[in-house]
C-alpha cells in the first residue's frame, strides 16, 4: 500500500507523465490540423510534432533539478539521459524512418517490375515516423520544461535548497 501511495505522490514521475500525455494529445491535434484528417495512430505512434520523448525526459530532468537540487546526482543522471534520448531521436531513429521510406519505394518498384501480384514483397510493417526533426525535438523540450514549471507552480512544489 505504501508503494502505491509513493507512486501517486511522486511529483517527478507525475510531471513526466503529464508531459507525455499532453505532448501526445498535442501531436494528435497538430497532425489533424496540418494534414486536415484525423489519425488515431498519432495518439500512440512515434515521430511527429512535438517530440513526446523530448517533452517527457526534459520534464523529468527539470523536476529532478527542482525537487532534488540542480547539483544533485538525480538531476545529473536525468540531464544526461535527456540528452541521449533527444540525440537519438534526431539521429538513429530519424535515419531509420528515412530508410523505411526508401525501402518502401524500392520494394514498390520491384513489385511493379518483377513480382507477380500474388507474390508481392511486403513492407507494411516498416514505420516511417520513428524519429524527429531537430525542430520537433526542440519544441518537445520546450514543452517539457514548461510543463515542469507549471506543474511545480500548480502543486506548490518547494524548490530543493541545500
Amino acid at each position: 500500500m505504501q508503494m502505491l501511495k509513493d507512486l501517486i505522490t511522486n511529483h517527478i514521475l507525475l510531471a513526466a507523465l503529464c508531459a507525455w500525455v499532453i505532448s501526445q494529445l498535442l501531436k494528435l491535434v497538430i497532425h489533424a490540423l496540418v494534414e486536415r484528417k484525423f489519425s488515431f495512430e498519432r495518439l500512440y505512434g512515434d515521430g511527429g510534432m512535438p517530440s513526446t520523448h523530448s517533452a517527457t525526459v526534459v520534464s523529468l530532468a527539470a523536476m529532478c533539478g527542482w525537487c532534488c537540487g540542480f547539483a544533485s546526482v538525480e538531476f545529473a543522471i536525468a540531464l544526461i539521459y535527456a540528452s541521449v534520448v533527444m540525440r537519438d531521436a534526431t539521429g538513429v531513429r530519424r535515419e531509420a524512418g528515412k530508410h523505411a521510406t526508401v525501402i518502401k519505394e524500392l520494394v514498390k518498384g520491384l513489385n511493379a517490375m518483377f513480382v507477380e501480384k500474388d507474390e508481392q514483397i511486403r513492407t507494411e510493417k516498416l514505420k516511417e515516423f520513428v524519429g524527429h526533426t531537430p525542430l520537433q525535438v526542440f519544441f518537445g523540450a520546450i514543452l517539457g520544461l514548461l510543463i515542469a514549471i507549471v506543474y511545480a507552480a500548480v502543486f506548490s512544489i518547494p524548490y530543493a535548497v541545500f
